[in-house]
């Protein structure tokens, strides 16, 4: 059996522009859980945390389990170490995580999300679009984002992104 190497989606450097920076995360374990029909508190007991509420991370023991659809969430971390009443397949070689933090976080995703993200509150995530790619949005505070996307689209996320900070600098600049 060949040898392979994990190798990070992209590879860039942090770009850091009117002082915010995006990044590509390091790409932790991600295992989507489908609970079977009327399950969800036997597998919230076994995994030792709450099932998220629409909309919701629910954090614990270094793990996250971040909403991701009707009766879908992904725990975002170590794998599960018991059965589960539950649909479980491991997603982690199919997305990718950039982080976008700092003070004009939210003036370069009004560009690029259809979402009013200046009254959220960090454990809030989206299910939504970034332009015309799907987006997982988690809200880590008021100016700290991760942005799931597929891994496929590693590359067209981090140039919106960017391009979309270049300009939000480029007005800053403007009116400094």
């Amino acid at each position: 059996m060949p040898d392979l190497i994990a190798k990070p989606a992209l590879g860039h450097a942090p770009l850091t522009l009117a002082g915010t920076t995006l990044t590509e995360e390091p790409q932790a374990r991600i295992t989507a859980i489908a609970p079977f029909p009327g399950q969800t508190d036997a597998v919230a007991r076994a995994l030792g945390m709450a099932f998220p509420a629409p909309g919701q991370v629910v954090e614990s023991g270094g793990r996250s389990l971040v909403w991701a659809g009707r009766d879908i969430a992904f725990l975002i971390g170590d794998a599960p170490t018991v059965a589960l009443a539950a649909s479980v397949t491991d997603q982690s070689d199919a997305w990718v995580t950039l982080a976008l933090r700092g003070p004009q976080a939210v003036a370069a995703l009004a560009r690029l999300v259809s979402l009013d993200l200046r009254r959220v509150q960090a454990g809030q995530c989206f299910r939504t679009g970034l332009n015309h790619m799907p987006l997982v949005l988690i809200v880590e505070d008021a100016d700290r984002f991760r942005l799931m996307t597929f891994r496929s689209m590693a590359q067209t996320a981090w140039h919106e992104v960017q391009d979309a900070l270049e300009k939000v600098a480029a007005r800053a600049a403007l009116t400094a």
